[in-house]
C-alpha cells in the first residue's frame, strides 16, 4: 500500500518538531501554561509522542492510528495557543494577531490529520 507523498511531508513535520523538544527545551518548558505540573517531563513527554506519531505514519498498518494521536495530541496541546495569547512571557515576542492565527491554524492541522483516518 502507498502512502500519499502529503502524509510523508506531515510525518516529516512531526518528527522534526518532537526532536526540537530535545534541541530546545526551555523554548517549550516556557510556553507549558503553569497550571499543568512538571513541564520538564511534559516536554520530554510530547517530544516523545511527536517523534512516535510521526514516523508511524510511514508505516502503512499504524497510519490511522498516528493520524488519530496527531488529532489527540493537538488537542492536548491546545492551551499552550490560549497561554501564549495571554501572557506576555510566554509570547516569544510573536505579535498577538499571529498567536490569535495559531488557534485556527490548529483545526486545520486538525484536520489534516483526520483525512488519514
Amino acid at each position: 500500500m502507498n502512502l500519499p507523498w502529503h502524509l510523508y511531508l506531515m510525518a516529516l513535520i512531526y518528527t522534526v518538531a518532537g526532536f526540537n523538544h530535545f534541541r530546545s527545551p526551555r523554548l517549550y518548558k516556557k510556553i507549558i501554561p503553569p497550571y499543568f505540573p512538571n513541564p520538564k517531563l511534559l516536554n520530554i513527554l510530547s517530544g516523545v509522542a511527536e517523534i512516535i506519531l510521526g514516523i508511524s505514519l510511514c508505516i502503512p498498518m499504524l497510519s490511522t492510528y498516528a493520524a488519530w494521536g496527531i488529532i489527540a495530541l493537538l488537542i492536548a496541546v491546545f492551551p499552550t495557543h490560549i497561554y501564549m495569547y495571554q501572557d506576555e512571557k510566554a509570547r516569544m515576542g510573536l505579535p498577538k494577531w499571529a498567536l490569535l492565527l495559531r488557534m485556527p491554524m490548529q483545526l486545520l492541522l486538525i484536520y489534516w490529520a483526520y483525512l488519514y483516518t
